[in-house]
Order: structure tokens, then sequence, then C-alpha cells
């Protein structure tokens, strides 16, 4: 009986199929970089500083006059404002992203559609933040924080209100 190996990799690869490797690689991460980032890309100021500018829907239990013309601030580590702070303990960011249509035809996101909010027809983020906090009783959560490309607002979904950010 003669022995038979199996190996995932070629013994010799060729440097074209190193360069095409590498491509792939440098292509797949160049998309990473595109995304809509909260921090960075709203403002030119090292943070992003976002003021409430209006609401549509209904309130249910806060008042609009204690939120409109408030803040919300995000940099790195470090959120403060109206609806969401974290003061360097364990804040991270994850976000999905959808068509107008897709984001519109989500049933979790139907209040956008009903309340007619203005989209332009660029990809919408749906931003998740959330903060460890310093112990377990100080966990939190911002979502969902939708913004979209080539547009500086942002939109938050709080009780049956969407308020716009800007």
């Amino acid at each position: 009986m003669k022995n038979f190996q199996v190996s995932l990799y070629p013994k010799k690869t060729s440097p074209n199929m190193k360069k095409l490797v590498l491509l792939l690689i440098l292509a797949f991460l160049s998309n990473l970089s595109f995304a809509n980032f909260i921090e960075t890309k709203w403002r030119i100021v090292p943070h992003s500083k976002w003021k409430v500018s209006s609401f549509v829907g209904e309130t249910w239990f806060s008042k609009p006059e204690d939120i409109i013309g408030k803040y919300q601030e995000f940099f790195k580590g470090w959120a403060e404002g109206v609806f969401y702070s974290c003061n360097y303990a364990g804040q991270s960011m994850t976000y999905n992203s959808y068509s107008p249509n897709e984001f519109l035809g989500n049933k979790e996101f139907s209040l956008f559609g009903e309340t007619h909010v203005e989209l332009n027809q660029h990809k919408v983020y749906v931003h998740r933040i959330t903060c460890n906090g310093k112990n377990g009783n100080d966990r939190k959560v911002l979502y969902p924080f939708v913004t979209q490309e080539n547009s500086r607002k942002a939109y938050y979904l709080f009780e049956g209100a969407i308020f716009t950010l800007e």
C-alpha cells in the first residue's frame, strides 16, 4: 500500500498566485473601511457631537422639550448625552447595513415608514452601541441609532418617536 498525503496548499505557489491572494485580502479589508462610523464621518472635529433637532411620532413618557436642543456625543470609548452615556466603561459599537427598501421593509423599523422619515437612496446603517459599565448594574444599550451615507442626519427611535439628530 502506498502512502497517500493530502495537502490544502500546493508545494510551490507561483508569484502570480501570491499577488492574487494579496489583492483579494486587500480588497476585502478596503471594503471594511467604507462603513459609516458615527465617531469620525459626521464632523470635522475630533469627535462627533449631535444636536437633537426634531422628532416625529409619539413620546410616551418623555417630554420633547427635555430632549430637543440637547446633544449626544461619542468619542472612542466615551459617550455623553441626552439618550446615552458611557465613561470609558467598555463601550462597543456594531452595525448592520441595509438598502433603504430593505430597511423600510423590516418590521423592526416600520415606524420610519409610517412617520415618513426622509431617507436618501444610499445605504442605511443601524448602529448598536453598548456600554458594559463599571459593574453589572450600569450596562446600557443605544439601539437603533440610524445613519445614512451622504447624510448629515441621524435618527434614534425612542419610545414611540423618532428623534432627528444633526
